[in-house]
């Protein structure tokens, strides 16, 4: 790798670091690290806008399992990527963001150059991991084993690194390899103490959050082992899917607290404990955990609440440890019929209005199946929250828990098919969240990818004028123009249907598009009940 600039090792450095694609925007302030894009074999995707290449990063990580990787100029190009850098960050997203930033000379000192920030890194700091800047031409290697090193150990999540237009064109020097420490390994004693709190409880609930999404067959394995019940969080939704133990709805659910609230042991696997998914109604408090065991790889997230036992680890590595430890002999704890229960109650909670969109999911689920339903914050969403059961273990991801961030639908959505082609996507998108980030189908066009993009159409911010009038304010502002969806699909020059919200009705038109190459559009019109604003 000698006789490069930096801008071109560090295209080069990244091949060689499995990355295969990068999300971005080429300008000014990134052209020396687009030098050596063209021959390295990297594909490149480019959004309509910076947030729109953040969030298809944070799309393509979810699906590949490897760090979505996004450049953006100085300045805009990143204030506009820090909303997608938080939405990764509240959900354990590797992401990397390079982006440029002003000569080396210049910087803090507020001369008024182009994109300048008073402090760029500073910024970036507020939502990353970790933010470190090329300050040399032999500072590449140093800061890129950092950078990946953050992104593969503990808990994942966004890394920046920015790179001075000098530094970019300078000759890259190669620089020694630093050592950093390995990640912990988990301590064999807290394995067997946990397994004998485990043999010794009556009645176990275990909690699955995004930790957990790859663990399905080890944890499908010690939930049977335990004959309890596995609550999933949104992130974790299709892990067990039919199975008899499994819980797929929210524990913010008066039926599935109580399911928690039961046992003498609650088993937690890399879940944040967090109010989206378990106080989404704020009643200031979540489930009361008897005999907690949390499992994560981050310990600064177990000091956040309290336990009777903390271990420190990868879920993938603990759940076949967990089990190694475990009698042989399977408890008999009625396990499924409390599941059943739960799962009844559930059902019957969430009330009509939401049942009547489960059962359209689970009609979209018959109409394709093992598909990946990426999604943004819309009444069918939040329904699917509360109760759905997906047939793809990471397969369901939206932005309507964590950070909750708008336009996020359509840009991720775009990354998980590029990280997995061979996949159906369904992308689901009110027609207000639609309209912040619409023109990234345009990228799906470009790169001809098989994502239905579905709008659930019932004209403006339907939630959030409900919560309105839940506290008696008078609802403003819950009510803008959705653009003519049809014309929309037309001028991107993708095939469009429109259907009402009625399950059969969806199901034949997912029918008929999956069987169809590139992306389309299916409009769905909610009943004028849900259009009306009182």
């Amino acid at each position: 790798m000698s006789r490069m600039t930096v801008g071109e090792a560090l295209v080069a450095s990244l091949r060689q670091r499995d990355v295969d694609c990068v999300f971005g925007i080429p300008g000014v302030h990134t052209i020396e690290l687009y030098r050596g894009l063209a021959t390295s074999g990297l594909r490149h995707v480019t959004p309509r806008h910076e947030q729109g290449a953040g969030f298809m990063a944070d799309g393509y990580a979810r699906v590949s399992d490897k760090p979505g990787v996004a450049f953006v100029i100085t300045g805009p190009g990143l204030t506009n990527t820090l909303t997608p850098m938080a939405q990764a960050r509240a959900d354990s997203i590797p992401m990397l963001v390079v982006s440029g930033v002003n000569k080396t000379a210049s910087l803090g000192k507020g001369l008024g150059h182009l994109h300048e920030l008073p402090d760029q890194q500073g910024l970036a700091k507020t939502v990353a991991k970790m933010s470190e800047q090329v300050s040399d031409t032999n500072a590449l290697d140093p800061v890129l084993d950092r950078a990946f090193h953050n992104l593969n150990n503990g808990r994942p999540g966004p890394v920046h690194i920015e790179v001075p237009l000098d530094i970019a064109a300078g000759e890259y020097l190669k620089a020694p390899v630093e050592a950093l420490n390995p990640a912990p390994s988990v301590d064999p004693k807290l394995i067997t103490h946990a397994a004998k709190q485990l043999a010794e409880a009556k009645k176990v609930v275990i909690l699955a959050g995004g930790g957990s999404k790859r663990a399905g067959g080890g944890l499908q394995a010690l939930a049977e082992a335990l004959d309890a019940p596995v609550v999933q969080t949104v992130n974790a939704r299709g892990l067990m899917h039919g199975h008899p133990l499994t819980v797929p709805a929210s524990p913010s659910l008066r039926a599935v607290r109580a399911l928690i609230e039961s046992a003498d042991c609650v088993l937690a696997f890399g879940t944040e404990l967090g109010p989206t998914d378990y106080d989404m109604y704020a009643t200031g408090k979540i489930a009361e955990m008897s005999g907690l065991i949390r499992i994560d790889l981050c310990s600064g997230q177990l000091a956040r609440y309290e336990a009777t036992l903390a271990i420190r680890g990868d879920v993938n590595l603990v759940v076949p440890a967990l089990i190694d430890a475990l009698p042989t002999t399977a408890k008999q704890n009625d396990g499924a019929e409390l599941a059943k229960r739960t799962r009844d109650a559930a059902w019957d909670e969430i009330g009509p209005g939401y049942r009547h969109q489960v059962k359209i999911l689970e009609a979209m689920r018959s109409a394709a199946p093992n598909a990946l339903m990426v999604g943004d914050s819309t009444q069918p969403i939040y329904a699917g929250n509360l109760y759905y059961d997906h047939d793809r273990a990471g397969g369901w991801f939206n932005a309507a828990t964590g950070y909750g961030a708008l336009g996020y639908g359509i840009p991720a959505a775009i990354g998980a098919a590029i990280a997995d082609p061979l996949a159906q996507v369904i992308c689901i998108v009110g027609d207000g969240g639609a309209q912040f980030s619409l023109p990234e189908i345009m990228a799906a066009v470009d790169e001809n990818l098989p994502v239905t993009f579905v709008i659930w159409n019932n004209h403006g911010y339907r939630e959030i004028a409900t919560s309105m009038q839940n506290v008696g304010v008078t609802v403003t502002g819950c009510d803008p123009s959705p653009p003519d969806f049809a014309a929309t699909a037309k001028s991107f020059g993708i095939p469009f249907t429109t259907v009402p919200a009625e399950p059969r009705a969806v199901a034949q038109a997912l029918r008929d598009t999956v069987v169809l190459n590139g992306p389309t559009m299916v409009e769905i019109t909610a009943p004028k009940s849900e259009r009306s604003k009182d």
